[in-house]
């Protein structure tokens, strides 16, 4: 099927910058799950452009439920920039978001380049260090809703993400509890065995779909392991915390 990619990538890149919603694509033009991700990668060619730097990659539908939801039997994923990397415990502007909602995630920052796909055994040997973070998601389409490849074409709903204290104890993200606060009220509690089982098979999985796509990620780079539990709305003067038992505390207050 033919589709106007540049055409989509430009309208979801301009959505972005001026924090604007618009209507699904999937609804009036079909394609293919192939061609949500040349859109998404023509899309982020917009900030690259503008002298945005890439940092890293998001993971999405960590969790099998959500997987048989969607009907994929695979993660999704979306790029990381610098420009979305907020500030621990600092200020997050929302007025730069749509729609905002925040999610416990680990992130991973990596010491190898993984070019190639890795073993659960090899996982943590490609690895510098893990942190607490949160996304902050932002779909661009209406009413935060859309198709998987909508989703997928707007980067997997990237938006923003803030990261915690680093740490190599790697052995505490075994089924490590997870608690989301806004003001202070538990909003949130999980586990990181939510994310597929374990962390670390997420970037397993990163690394099967980084080679399928015949990228290599560069060694220094954050790798966003998926969500622990559903997100929660944000809303100005909010204060948002998320601690994971053994590794720490991420926090930001919206403005």
């Amino acid at each position: 099927m033919s589709i106007d990619i540049a055409r989509i990538a430009s309208a979801l890149d301009q959505a972005a910058r001026k924090a604007e919603p618009l209507a699904q694509f999937s609804t009036s033009t079909a394609f293919s799950l192939e061609q949500a991700y040349q859109i998404q990668r023509a899309s982020m060619q917009h900030r690259y452009a503008d002298g945005e730097r890439m940092i890293g990659v998001k993971l999405g539908f960590t969790s099998r439920a959500k997987m048989i939801q969607m009907g994929v039997d695979s993660l999704i994923w979306g790029w990381l920039t610098d420009t979305m990397l907020e500030e621990d415990g600092g200020l997050v502007q929302l007025k730069r978001y749509i729609h905002p909602r925040a999610e416990p995630e680990v992130c991973f920052l990596t010491r190898r380049t993984i070019d190639r796909p890795l073993t659960l055994l090899e996982a943590a040997d490609y690895l510098e260090a893990v942190a607490p973070a949160i996304e902050i998601i932002d779909s661009r389409y209406q009413a935060f809703k859309f198709s998987l490849e909508d989703v997928i074409a707007d980067n997997c709903s990237s938006s923003g993400l803030v990261v915690g204290p680093w740490s190599r104890d790697f052995a505490a993200l075994d089924n490590a509890g997870v608690l989301l606060r806004i003001d202070g009220r538990l909003v949130q509690a999980g586990s990181t065995a939510a994310i597929l089982g374990h962390p670390l098979r997420s970037l397993v999985q990163a690394s099967q779909l980084l080679s399928r796509a015949e990228i290599a990620l560069p060694a220094g780079s954050l790798v966003m392991a998926g969500a622990a539990t559903a997100a929660e709305a944000l809303h100005p003067g909010a204060h948002v915390s998320v601690e994971i038992a053994g590794l720490g505390e991420s926090r930001f207050t919206c403005v």
